[in-house]
């Protein structure tokens, strides 16, 4: 029996879920299906913004403000690779890594990633930081933190991984900052590192939501998870079946890609229906969250498969196509395929595929980071009247992310408009 308490006042509406018994068994496997096929049978899509609707305006001291993926961006937090660990060979750690590197996390789990590599990948992040303020963005880091300590639950033990993606664990949505739960037990306190930064916007005004936390108890993996080959991840994937189970709510916030007053999200391996629920029952009926699917044997994280980088124009991989991707052409959206990317096959990417070419930051919808290396690309955003800020971070994509992953803007100049109606 899922059972909700609706509070008033704080942030808008329905907060917290409980979770009362052991499985959701039936009725919300039946529940998640009907909410899949009403979002994923949305109505018409624009691709130019109706009448500007600030339902909530936002004070003009607030550092906190940002509605899509394209306004101008002011401020940013850019992540760190100091310290950072590679995570324990948990069930849910191998159901989202390749088969390849399975030996590697074997026999590093619970170690610093190579310190060669990570020296590389820390120097690489800095002058991004540079060439970011360079172009007028204030940045902000997180807290460096001892990841090596283990730490233990009532339900697990395991130690900590880094905090190099806020894009995983951070979702701003206006002046809110919503604090994902995360999956993995290696990122469970992973949310320390952004407290003073949190903390001191909460002080000038922002909203801060820390979303339930799950337990990550052993009733939130399929312990039994079949993964063998590729083949094997496409099947479960195409049947529904990912290594988190419904039994508590769990997402993490780069499953969510933001569109003004709509926000696009994917069931994956790391978010699961009850928490893609809550973060639709917390944000309405300001935002409407969609569920959209991709043909992706590994989906985790929408940012380098389905990627908003303007007001009518999105990135859509090839390699995975978007099963509701019609909506999008027929309301005259432009969907542009992305080259295929450069990167060679024997640099190390542990927690990610060459896809992190297209995971890209605007800096406003004229202007874009995307990756030194990657001409095909850079080319196409040339062709899209888009200039390229070209940067090489391809130590630091081997920690799994792209300029997308490694920030989240705090504050875009713009106004909160709809996109999709």
């Amino acid at each position: 029996m899922l059972r909700v308490r609706c509070l008033r006042g704080g942030s808008r509406g329905a907060e917290a879920a409980h979770l009362i018994g052991a499985m959701i068994g039936r009725a919300v496997s039946q529940w998640a299906k009907k909410a899949f096929q009403s979002t994923s049978s949305a109505a018409a899509v624009h691709p130019r913004a109706v009448e500007p609707i600030v339902t909530e305006p936002v004070s003009e001291d607030c550092p906190v403000c940002s509605y899509n993926e394209w306004d101008p961006l002011e401020e940013v937090i850019v992540g760190r690779a100091e310290n950072a660990h590679v995570p324990p060979f948990t069930v849910e750690v191998k159901a989202n890594t390749y088969e390849k590197y399975w030996p590697f996390y074997q026999q590093y789990g619970g170690q610093t990633f190579p310190k060669d590599h990570l020296t590389k990948a820390i120097t690489e992040i800095e002058e991004m930081c540079n060439i970011l303020r360079h172009e007028g963005v204030i940045v902000r880091r997180p807290e460096p933190i001892d990841w090596s300590a283990e730490y233990k639950t009532p339900d697990f033990t395991s130690t900590g991984m880094y905090a190099a993606m806020p894009r995983d664990i951070l979702l701003v949505v206006g002046n809110e900052i919503i604090e994902a739960p995360m999956a993995w037990r290696a990122r469970f306190f992973e949310y320390r590192a952004y407290r003073p930064l949190i903390k001191e916007y909460f002080s000038k005004g922002a909203k801060w939501t820390t979303a339930p936390k799950p337990t990550m108890s052993d009733q939130l993996y399929d312990q039994d998870y079949p993964i063998h080959s590729v083949e094997d991840r496409h099947k479960l994937a195409a049947e529904g079946k990912f290594v988190t189970t419904e039994y508590e709510p769990c997402f993490d916030a780069a499953d969510f890609i933001r569109a003004g007053r709509d926000l696009f999200v994917q069931r994956s391996q790391v978010t699961n229906f009850m928490g893609i629920e809550w973060m639709r029952r917390h944000l309405a009926p300001t935002y409407k969250v969609h569920i959209i699917s991709f043909k992706d044997p590994n989906p985790m994280h929408i940012d380098a498969t389905f990627n908003i980088i303007g007001p009518g124009l999105v990135l859509s991989n090839p390699d995975r196509p978007c099963r509701q991707i019609q909506m999008f052409k027929k309301a005259g959206w432009r969907v542009v395929q992305p080259p295929t990317p450069l990167i060679p096959d024997d640099h190390p990417l542990w927690m990610s595929s060459k896809w992190l070419s297209m995971n890209v930051l605007m800096l406003d919808e004229k202007r874009v980071m995307v990756d030194a290396n990657e001409t095909t690309i850079q080319k196409m955003f040339e062709n899209l009247g888009i200039k390229t800020i070209k940067v090489n971070i391809r130590h630091a994509n081997s920690l799994g992310g792209g300029f997308h992953c490694w920030t989240t803007d705090v504050r875009r100049r713009g106004s909160l408009q709809s996109y999709f109606q």
